[in-house]
């Protein structure tokens, strides 16, 4: 027994002084940094070795599978049925014109016109461009994540001795290493959001609450790897504005938040989130919500106004779409935000999938599974664009303005534009759409009848 004391002392003295060099090094080259809003390119290094890697290992499995003569991964499309923006009118003419030698305004309606109805629900199920947005997309590539590719099959062993490192470097030096970055970061939030709170109102205040924000939520995008580039920064939402972006995860609102000074809006939540919304509003104006109080639309458009209406306080930053989407597309805009005539400064965000899929699929994966999921992949690598700031126009609703705004984030993302609500993702179709349908096919019937009379 007494022989294995000097083991054991070796044992904790090599275990502390590994603890101390690894504490050290977080905070030479990332904590300090991560304070001062500098970076040393260490990440930017990273990136492109992991790029060559993939490149290698593409080439391998796509050699390998010609070899075996085996399809290794799915075709890649958009969609699989061709659609021409058309309306109904014009294609049920069309059908008319093709189906019957009538003349197209003699029959009030026609036996074939059902037939439209019947293609376009067929196409809606076999290509239904909703619940695919709510879904991983397979990439192209392998990035060496297994989760990316469910088709791949054993090619080599030099590939399988890769990818089996690659799992030890992410899950055995990568995910301690972001774990306790993004211990760091969530601490000192919620300590230096308390500290800061007690002071009295005013610029010191607000300079103290500003800079503990930004150096701890850039902490927490170290904490994923996360390598963001940021466009036209001259654009960046000023103070009595709305910020409002696309929505692909939780982690939207640290990529924004790292380079700008935000009021967030949310609902208040408890456990560990609650401490820490307590703690942030103690030090900034945020606008969190009772969960009561958020089924209350006029409730919170007026908070918002209120909110707005001061000059001096921070841009509100919302995500309209109210759900994650998955990286390809946005989706129709709640009007809320847009109703209370506040200037609206867009932002576009578009991840790179190459190195991790940023995608929250909140029916699938729970939140703690999905932070694993962030914090073993290899990086998080994203564009923002800061937009121009737009204003409603005179002539334009709140709805038109919401389509407006949203169409100028998906050109400028390279996202699909679609009108869909993103609440689809957990409820039924509306009435209200089917309606319209309706509504279309009897004004096209009733309006061929009342030419023919007034003629």
């Amino acid at each position: 027994m007494f022989l294995l004391l000097p083991f054991d002392s070796l044992v904790v003295n090599l275990l502390g002084i590994s603890i101390t060099v690894l504490f050290t090094l977080l905070l030479v080259f990332i904590i300090v940094p991560a304070i001062f809003g500098v970076s040393f390119g260490i990440r930017k290094v990273y990136m492109k070795t992991l790029l060559k890697i993939f490149q290698w290992a593409t080439l391998r499995i796509e050699r390998g599978a010609k070899e075996k003569n085996h399809p290794l991964y799915k075709p890649y499309v958009n969609g699989i049925i061709a659609k021409e923006p058309t309306s109904l009118e014009e294609e049920i003419k069309e059908m008319r014109r093709s189906g019957s030698g009538k003349a197209l305004d003699t029959p009030e309606f026609e036996l074939s016109d059902i037939f439209y109805f019947c293609r376009k629900g067929i196409e809606t199920i076999m290509d239904d461009e909703v619940t695919k947005r709510f879904s991983a997309e397979e990439l192209e590539s392998w990035n060496l994540l297994s989760r990316t590719n469910y088709n791949f099959q054993y090619i080599s062993l030099r590939l399988t001795v890769l990818w089996g490192l690659g799992v030890l470097i992410r899950y055995c030096f990568l995910l301690p290493l972001r774990i306790a970055l993004a211990f760091t970061g969530i601490s000192l939030l919620v300590t230096g959001t308390t500290v800061v709170g007690y002071l009295p109102n005013g610029r010191c205040k607000e300079f103290l609450s500003k800079h503990v924000h930004l150096m701890c939520y850039r902490i927490c995008v170290r904490a994923l790897t996360a390598i963001i580039t940021y466009h036209d920064r001259e654009n960046r939402p000023r103070n009595g504005g709305i910020c409002v972006a696309n929505h692909t995860s939780p982690i939207d609102v640290i990529i924004l938040a790292s380079d700008g000074y935000y009021a967030m809006v949310g609902q208040i939540h408890g456990g560990l989130m609650g401490v820490i919304q307590r703690a942030m509003v103690k030090a900034c104006p945020h606008v969190w919500f009772e969960r009561s109080e958020v089924k209350d639309r006029h409730l919170v458009a007026q908070r918002l106004t209120e909110h707005v209406q001061d000059k001096s306080k921070l841009p509100i930053l919302i995500f309209p779409e109210g759900t994650c989407i998955n990286n390809t597309s946005v989706m129709m805009f709640k009007k809320g935000s847009f109703e209370i005539g506040a200037t609206v400064y867009p932002v576009a965000i578009k991840y790179d999938p190459q190195f991790g899929d940023a995608f929250w699929n909140s029916s699938k994966y729970g939140m703690v599974t999905y932070l694993l999921r962030m914090m073993t992949s290899w990086a998080i690598v994203c564009s923002v664009w800061y937009l121009p700031p737009m204003t409603r126009q005179p002539e334009e609703d709140a709805v038109q303005f919401a389509n407006r705004v949203k169409s100028a984030i998906a050109r400028q993302g390279g996202l699909v534009d679609l009108l869909w609500d993103g609440g689809l993702k957990r409820e039924k179709v509306k009435d209200a759409f089917k309606e319209e349908q309706q509504k279309l096919y009897s004004k096209m019937i009733v309006g061929n009848h009342e030419d023919r009379s007034r003629s």
